[in-house]
């Protein structure tokens, strides 16, 4: 899905801010307008971006787009139906996405990653079945009281990416 030329430069130049199909068709001059648009409705209906304004121009609607907040987070109807492609391309989208959201926290005039809470880390979890089943529903149940929390004055958004696959033996 993102790994397509187009597509990738449609998020790159999203990335990081909110574009307009006209912003794109300027940032993007020779990809043709038919394809530009077909490229982002493509992106809008996996979940790579979304609509975050729609204004009155003229007699027409112009959306403006941004990749989601929080990260890429293609819908289960999406994933359901992804091949093995489809899903490098979802994970680079969501890659990208992390990219941006480090590369928007690094260009702050101040930053401090101790005070901020900024890490990033691998580990390698040793678990059978059952155990990661156990730790899965653990982390869920620890996320989930977290995730109902709104958006105030003494709170700080942060983000929470996570990524768990298995490791090719050997």
């Amino acid at each position: 899905m993102a790994l397509h030329p187009v597509r990738i430069r449609i998020l790159g130049a999203v990335a990081g801010g909110r574009r307009t199909a006209t912003d794109l068709a300027g940032l993007l001059p020779d990809v043709p307008q038919a394809t530009l648009y077909r490229q982002i409705g493509t992106l809008a209906k996996a979940g790579l971006l979304e609509v975050v304004e729609e204004r009155k121009v003229g007699g027409a609607t112009e959306r403006v787009y941004a990749v989601p907040e929080g990260g890429v987070t293609p819908t289960a109807e999406v994933l359901a139906s992804a091949s093995p492609e489809d899903h490098a391309r979802y994970f680079t989208a969501f890659i990208s996405s992390l990219l941006s959201e480090f590369s928007r926290y690094l260009a702050r005039e101040h930053i401090d990653l101790v005070a901020d809470g900024v890490g990033y880390q691998q580990l390698v979890l040793h678990l059978d079945d059952e155990e990661f089943i156990r730790f899965a529903q653990g982390f869920a149940e620890l996320i989930r009281p977290l995730l109902a929390k709104e958006p105030g004055e003494d709170r700080t958004p942060r983000l929470l990416a996570t990524i768990l696959l298995p490791l090719t033996k050997g």
